[in-house]
């Protein structure tokens, strides 16, 4: 029979150092004093944040009701009103910036990642995405002007659409590449081993594996286009109706969105506009802050 024997009874007699941490010490006080200023400079640093957020609540919060969300905007001086068809042409030149930049940023990541990634064209097409991850939105909007409004002889939300893409293409490029080069190399060693084909292998592989990474880049790319000002007010400009005319939805036409909506009211001289920016505010801080954590979700599911 064994006795059990602790720490204590197998250094008893042994003269040990104390191994108790002191705060007196050089070294621990340092930490103790670094630690200090590292949190009280992030809680320095989070008081804007902080009060723009409760500002927002406090002043946008007032006018939140069922009619923001079903009206249109009204005219200076006129009570009332609500931005829903702002709401709506927001999430359509979103929607269309999405449809044109997903497509082509995963194509371009799967050519850096996986068909050519070593090649010269690969080293342009990178270089020229972090490029434009600097990019000035309003030069978007200048191209989109040039482009799509001299082109077409109208504002209208593809053009807000499509300089929207442009600011939207470079993130989802780079991070599904980084989501695409993160799947494990024995993964596309089995799939090449039982014959899969390089179609085969990035359909069925690689994009079902990276998806998790490749969505990441897609919601904060929408959460940074849904924000954006200076592009529309090239591209889509501004209007106080509805983009459905005779029950069809009309896209050639000035399209209203919340952020210029923002810009417009923020400054007009009637009390009832300015209300109504600071509601429009509120909701589209709410829409970027729901797709930035829709975002880190699935960062976190592509880490797990």
């Amino acid at each position: 029979m064994t006795a059990e024997i602790s720490h204590r009874d197998l250094f008893e007699g042994v003269d040990l150092p104390d191994l108790e941490r002191s705060i007196y010490t050089p070294r621990a006080f340092f930490s103790a004093s670094m630690s200090f200023v590292t949190g009280s400079l992030t809680l320095i640093a989070m008081l804007p944040l902080v009060s723009v957020l409760a500002m927002l609540i406090y002043r946008g919060g007032k006018r939140l009701s069922w009619e923001l969300f079903t009206q249109s905007p009204p005219a200076p001086g006129v009570a009332g009103g609500g931005f829903g068809n702002a709401i709506l042409g927001t999430l359509v030149m979103v929607g269309i910036a999405a449809l044109i930049a997903i497509p082509f940023g995963v194509l371009a990541a799967v050519f850096l990642a996986e068909i050519s990634p070593n090649s010269r064209t690969s080293s342009a097409v990178r270089f020229c995405a972090k490029l434009l991850t600097g990019f000035p939105s309003i030069l978007a909007g200048v191209f989109a002007y040039g482009a799509v409004v001299l082109v077409t002889g109208t504002f209208s939300a593809p053009a807000g659409g499509i300089a929207l893409a442009i600011l939207m293409l470079p993130t989802i490029i780079l991070t599904s590449e980084e989501a695409i080069r993160m799947v494990p190399s024995r993964m596309r060693e089995a799939a090449i081993g039982i014959g899969c084909t390089t179609t085969q292998l990035t359909c069925r592989v690689l994009l079902p594996s990276a998806m998790p990474g490749i969505l990441t880049g897609v919601m904060l790319a929408v959460a940074r286009a849904a924000g954006e000002t200076a592009p529309l007010i090239f591209t889509a400009l501004f209007s106080r109706y509805w983009l459905f005319e005779d029950g069809s939805l009309d896209l050639m036409q000035r399209t209203a969105s919340l952020a210029v909506l923002i810009y417009n009211f923020s400054g007009s001289p009637a009390e009832n506009q300015v209300e109504l920016a600071w509601s429009a505010s509120l909701v589209l801080v709410m829409i970027v802050l729901v797709l930035n954590l829709i975002g880190q979700a699935f960062s976190r599911r592509s880490v797990k």
